[in-house]
């Protein structure tokens, strides 16, 4: 009798759990509902700036509207124009976050309901090295957001930063990464001109919200980024589902990918720069990792630069006790094309090498510099370990241990490329440079 009576305690509340998680599913949360009714009818969210192909010259432009507001523009300007510029976008239905489980800013579970239409621009024929202010929407009445085009050659400074899991229940996570971007500034001594991410900024990148709430931060209305699919952004919550289209429709990349990875994958020249954005998650077999490895061949070989730069999510080492990860599949193939500079993240602990060819440490004349990027969420970092592997190959490692905060700054000086590692603190802890090598090929 007794067992029979908690038996039918244990199907009650797993019929009240279903009844919720279908009410949840079917009605917006109350916080949703009057978002919804405060927006006006057309009116754009989940804004971002990217780089074309060619950013001294190419800036893409995305953002969200909700289904069945018409057409939607960007408007745009330099601080020379009399006149505001105004390209329509281009658009689609999106429907990949839709009723996927997530989690409310109060903590409480829901599914999630994102259907959106995605508006996208491309702005070309822009002026080199110059910053433009822009409104997106039905009509030039939106938010001003800016953005600033690469320089023709050389001299800039980018923000670098990664690992910060951007997610809902704990905005002190994206407030860390904010801070950090501000320190990056300060130290910069004035505005820089884009920022660079090695990927996880979203905690679960299926969750539509977090890309939202995110992209209504300051840092995202006043600079163009660039950044690389974590395995965090490819993922929704509990690996539910895992999708490049997550990181792809919350951004507007140039779509010179290879087949699969459009907008996900891609290249673009920033001045003097050549990078190649890579997606971890498509290589994670032998035939993935070929297909990427072909590409990146013909990227390099089709767009001649001054510098290199390869970025990817997964560390090229374990920079807790120094051990060997995605540098063992790289190494060659870099060597083989002259990349200059590799950047990664994940670890959440910061590694770095000096210009490595062959295996073996050079001058610098040849080789490409390997660094990895520390976490910035101030909660999901790793302590350092014995170190055991690589010594003669690693220089410098870093990390706070589980609450670890940092960024680098990256600058262009025409000749050089420069790396510099700060804490929350601004404290300068490593730097590192990679010089103009003379092209053989």
């Amino acid at each position: 009798m007794f067992v029979t009576h908690i038996k039918t305690i244990h199907r009650m509340k797993h019929l009240f759990t279903l009844l919720t998680s279908a009410a949840l599913w079917l009605a917006p949360t109350a916080q949703a509902q009057q978002a919804r009714e405060t927006i006006p009818q057309g009116q754009a969210y989940t804004v971002i700036a990217n780089p074309g192909e060619d950013a001294s010259h190419s800036i893409r432009i995305g953002w969200h509207t909700d289904e069945g507001s018409g057409k939607s523009f960007c408007f745009y300007a330099s601080p020379g124009d009399k006149t505001w510029h105004k390209a329509e976008a281009a658009q689609e239905l999106c429907t990949a976050y839709d009723s996927l489980y997530s989690k409310t800013a109060d903590n409480k579970d829901f599914y999630e309901r994102a259907r959106f239409t995605r508006n996208t621009v491309t702005l070309d024929g822009l002026e080199p090295g110059t910053e433009y202010v822009y409104r997106v929407g039905p009509e030039n009445t939106g938010e001003t957001r800016r953005f600033k085009t690469a320089p023709r050659r050389g001299g800039w400074d980018m923000a670098l930063i990664s690992d910060f899991h951007a997610y809902a229940p704990i905005p002190q996570r994206t407030q860390a990464a904010m801070d950090m971007l501000h320190v990056l500034e300060e130290r910069n001594g004035h505005d820089l001109d884009m920022v660079l991410h090695a990927g996880d900024v979203c905690a679960w990148g299926g969750s539509y919200s977090f890309w939202r709430a995110l992209y209504e931060e300051p840092y995202f209305k006043k600079y163009a980024w660039a950044g690389v699919n974590g395995n965090h952004d490819d993922m929704a919550r509990g690996y539910a589902r895992r999708s490049n289209l997550f990181f792809r429709y919350a951004n507007n990349n140039p779509l010179n990918g290879y087949a699969g990875q459009e907008g996900v994958c891609y290249h673009f020249r920033y001045g003097n720069t050549l990078f190649i954005m890579l997606n971890s998650e498509s290589m994670r077999t032998d035939e993935g990792l070929a297909a990427a490895q072909e590409w990146v061949r013909g990227v390099i070989k089709d767009h001649p630069a001054a510098f290199v730069v390869v970025v990817e999510h997964y560390q090229w080492f374990f920079g807790n006790d120094g051990r060997t990860s995605q540098y063992e599949r790289w190494n060659r193939l870099f060597d083989e094309c002259g990349v200059d500079l590799a950047i990664a993240g994940n670890n959440h602990i910061y590694a770095r090498t000096n210009a490595l060819y062959q295996g073996k440490e050079t001058d610098g004349r040849t080789g490409t510099v390997y660094l990895q990027t520390p976490s910035s969420d101030n909660e999901r970092g790793q302590a350092l370990k014995e170190w055991t592997d690589n010594r003669d190959l690693i220089r410098f490692r870093w990390s706070e241990g589980p609450k670890t905060v940092g960024g680098l700054l990256l600058q262009n000086r025409g000749k050089t490329l420069r790396a510099t590692l700060y804490d929350r603190n601004g404290q300068k802890l490593d730097q590192v440079t990679v010089k103009r090598k003379r092209r053989t090929r």
